[in-house]
């Protein structure tokens, strides 16, 4: 008898501390991809509305979201205000995202494009000759890599999703 009732002792208390802790889960999202071991991302660059050059590193110890998009795409046209709104979630400390067109497009189109969707909180940059969509071996866009404080990608989302859904928002502080 005092055997058995050790072990429902045991079995309780294993069950009342293995409730209090748990990890974050990643949402389940079928268009997000994390790699187990992140990779290192050297020379990237891209370019502000003022034609100059900005490099990622420049970002270093901030949880970096980049965004591949183009006007004429309605995926990224359905899913940038969400990434605008993100931008300036209270919850994020250390939060920076790179809005960068891939779209050989001129600047004048896509301001007009952050207008029309009241992008108040992205800065515009561009890829002029597609190198960095060809470097991140893009597949369709949009496409959000994710980067960690170490400047290493750790994930990607390929296509929208809702920056508001308050799953991705927890996964995501984890990074920040």
């Amino acid at each position: 008898m005092k055997l058995l009732t050790f072990k429902f002792i045991l079995i309780f208390i294993y069950l009342l501390s293995s409730s209090n802790s748990y990890a974050i889960q990643q949402p389940n999202l079928k268009n997000l991809i994390i790699y187990k071991e992140p990779k290192k991302l050297e020379k990237i660059n891209f370019y502000n509305v003022k034609n100059e050059m900005i490099y990622l590193n420049k970002f270093k110890d901030s949880l970096v979201i980049i965004n591949f998009w183009a006007t004429w795409c309605a995926p990224c046209k359905e899913e940038m205000p969400s990434l605008d709104r993100l931008q300036i979630n209270p919850i994020f400390d250390n939060l920076k995202i790179i809005a960068i067109n891939v779209g050989k497009e001129d600047i004048e189109k896509s301001k007009i494009f952050f207008n029309e969707l009241e992008i108040n909180n992205l800065e515009i940059y561009f890829d002029k000759n597609v190198n960095l969509a060809k470097k991140f071996l893009l597949r369709g866009l949009p496409t959000t890599v994710l980067v960690n404080k170490n400047g290493e990608e750790f994930g990607r989302i390929v296509g929208s999703v809702n920056f508001d859904d308050k799953n991705i928002l927890k996964w995501l502080k984890q990074y920040d």
